[in-house]
């Protein structure tokens, strides 16, 4: 039997670690490595030696700022003790990792990460539709509220009025 039976990591855990930054979906450099079985140290090391693999496009190094809103969205501290900002891994350079990490776990996960980003695009896919409706419902609601602001503006200028006092017109008595 094939040492690739041995890992099964279930697909829920690596949909967890599949974030969306900078309008991508992409993995970070010690998720990978803990699928991968190998160290964050040794992953990124493998990265350094064939940076002509990862282009930008493919592996970016995240900015301060997008890691301290990772962080507090995510509400987690297991990336408190790095020295250096994570590197963030598209599809493409998940799938060109397979060609650096050449170990066993590391091509069984790499299979089973493209699979889960095929089944993320497929209901995207499927599901286009309902996204173009609610654009639309969107956009509409916005219309209404701005014609709803458009309405209380009115209104309020109408209650200012009445706050004024008023001066009676019409024919006045002799006496009054």
């Amino acid at each position: 039997m094939s040492p690739l039976k041995n890992v099964t990591i279930p697909d829920e855990v690596v949909m967890s670690k599949i974030y969306v930054i900078r309008d991508q979906k992409v993995m970070l450099d010690e998720d990978l490595a803990e699928l991968y079985g190998v160290e964050t140290r040794r992953l990124n090391e493998q990265v350094k030696r064939n940076k002509d693999r990862f282009p930008e496009d493919f592996m970016f190094t995240l900015t301060e700022d997008e890691f301290v809103d990772l962080k507090s969205q995510n509400a987690t501290s297991s990336w408190g003790g790095r020295r250096k900002l994570p590197n963030a891994f598209t599809e493409h350079g998940v799938l060109m990792l397979s060609s650096v990490l050449n170990s066993p776990q590391s091509i069984q996960v790499n299979i089973q990460i493209m699979r889960i980003y095929i089944r993320i695009r497929e209901m995207l896919l499927a599901h286009k539709d309902v996204f173009i409706r609610v654009e639309k419902v969107e956009k509409h609601l916005m219309k209404h509220d701005q014609k709803i602001e458009l309405l209380f503006t009115y209104l309020s200028k109408f209650i200012e009025k009445e706050d004024q006092p008023r001066t009676e017109i019409g024919f006045k008595r002799k006496g009054e």
